[in-house]
């Protein structure tokens, strides 16, 4: 692809999300007076224009090099029946396992201090809305994408299924970010909403509300937190530099300690 062909798509993405969330954020805000140019938009900027521009492309390489090595894993006759059920059933499938994988694995990311190198920069976001959610360091995305694409990896569903699912989720990841608290009520039980997320930022902890489309993994493992307000402030104890290049080397820096 050509740059100006790239460079084209990046904008159009960034136009699409600016029309879909913006809206949203100003009818239910859940934190009001938020501007719109915030403090660190233009840190969380780069992060979007890195994605778009620079790491997509890697980290889908690594995917399908990681799908290659999964290959025959399970019975080829076991793939064939998994493939053969009806597409909706394999969809509410792959979502329910890849929720299951997600959601242990991002436990991790706050347990083992290796993955929390990465996994920090996500978190040292001190305002959510939909741009902060493309903050995020691309090794912390092959991590997560990985985990979210192992079950359709093993299980063998169709590449259709795959490419809907990982569009779902990362249209689902921006708009759990989102500076947006809709009036659920008691559908919050059953659909991720982004109080749930954002109790997951809080500054002030460090534990739960680890799933992703759904809750029901929190509830099932006692991690569920849904207070009926905002949490005070967001993002993390320890210090991080507060530019781009700074936040993508702070993890080997780290480990360098």
């Amino acid at each position: 692809m050509s740059l100006p062909a790239m460079l084209f798509g990046v904008g159009g993405s960034f136009l699409f999300l600016c029309l879909v969330f913006y809206p949203l954020e100003k009818a239910f805000p859940a934190k009001r007076g938020q501007r719109f140019f915030r403090p660190e938009w233009w840190i969380d900027l780069c992060f979007f224009l890195g994605q778009y521009l620079l790491w997509s492309g890697l980290v889908l390489w690594l995917l399908s090099r990681f799908g290659d090595g999964l290959d025959g894993i399970v019975p080829a006759g076991f793939r064939a029946a998994v493939a053969g059920q009806p597409w909706w059933l394999q969809a509410v499938e792959v979502i329910l396992l890849s929720d299951f994988f997600v959601y242990w694995g991002h436990r991790l990311q706050h347990r083992v201090p290796f993955l929390w190198r990465f996994h920090s920069v996500h978190h040292s976001a001190e305002h959510l809305d939909w741009l902060a959610a493309h903050r995020e360091h691309p090794l912390d995305t092959v991590y997560t994408m990985g985990l979210i694409n192992l079950p359709a990896f093993l299980l063998g569903f169709p590449l259709e299924i795959l490419t809907g699912l990982i569009a779902f989720r990362g249209i689902w990841a921006i708009y759990i970010h989102s500076n947006v608290r809709l009036p659920i009520g008691p559908l919050r039980w059953f659909i991720g909403a982004p109080e749930l997320h954002h109790w997951h930022h809080d500054r002030a902890r460090d534990a739960g509300n680890y799933a992703n489309i759904s809750p029901l993994m929190d509830l099932a493992f006692g991690t569920y937190r849904c207070p009926d307000h905002e949490p005070e402030s967001f993002g993390i104890q320890e210090e991080i530099p507060r530019e781009y290049l700074g936040q993508m080397l702070h993890p080997f820096r780290r480990g360098r300690k």
